[in-house]
């Protein structure tokens, strides 16, 4: 089983490339941002440790993770950033892990994919066989997402300047999908390679 990694930057459509890869290949998908909401949930790796750092009143009624006050306080208190990354980033990586090494041993998967926008800068390097970079030009991103998320200019350039350069992810990744045109050329992009991991 082939271990890959995902990432590139915000509006590169890193999703619809998954969704193709889910629809053509046997495998198994993981999105970090979904493990990540997952392991913050009553009863799970990292609830407890998160309303003892963030105080009780982040509870919501139903016992959730209040995301807009524990937003609030990040934002009132920036080095709380770093603790709750510091807990949930570990936990989502032992989360995928555990479920890479099951899927090995059901056998019925030929790859495992793991997509992020940090899995660079949370060390996935390591642990992944071959890293892709989902590239599309920046004008086409911004219009993507003006069109599909309703943001502003502003709001777009304030998330992508906190992600990682186009040089950085070129340098760290194995293989480039372009997409930045239809998505018949990024359909053949992926088929192609993975037409080659396959025979490994």
């Amino acid at each position: 089983m082939r271990f890959i990694g995902i990432t590139g930057g915000i509006g590169a459509g890193k999703s619809e490339i998954l969704h193709y890869i889910g629809e053509h290949y046997k495998c198994e998908i993981y999105l970090a941002d979904e493990v990540a909401h997952l392991v913050k949930q009553p009863g799970k790796r990292c609830y407890q440790e998160l309303v003892r750092l963030l105080g009780t009143d982040a509870v919501a009624a139903d016992g959730q993770i209040d995301k807009a006050v524990m937003a609030d306080k990040i934002f009132a208190r920036p080095e709380l950033l770093e603790q709750v990354n510091g807990m949930i980033h570990p936990a989502v990586r032992e989360y995928l892990l555990e479920r890479l090494e099951r899927a090995r041993n059901a056998g019925e998967a030929e790859l495992f994919f793991v997509e992020a926008a940090l899995l660079i800068e949370c060390g996935y390097l390591a642990l992944v066989d071959e890293m892709w970079y989902i590239y599309a030009d920046e004008k086409i991103r911004r219009e993507r997402l003006r069109r599909t998320r309703g943001y502003s200019e502003e709001k777009i350039s304030q998330i992508m300047s906190r992600q990682l350069s186009e040089e950085s992810f070129r340098k760290n990744c194995d293989f480039v999908i372009d997409n930045s045109g239809s998505l018949k050329d990024t359909y053949r992009q992926i088929d192609e390679r993975l037409s080659t991991v396959r025979l490994h």
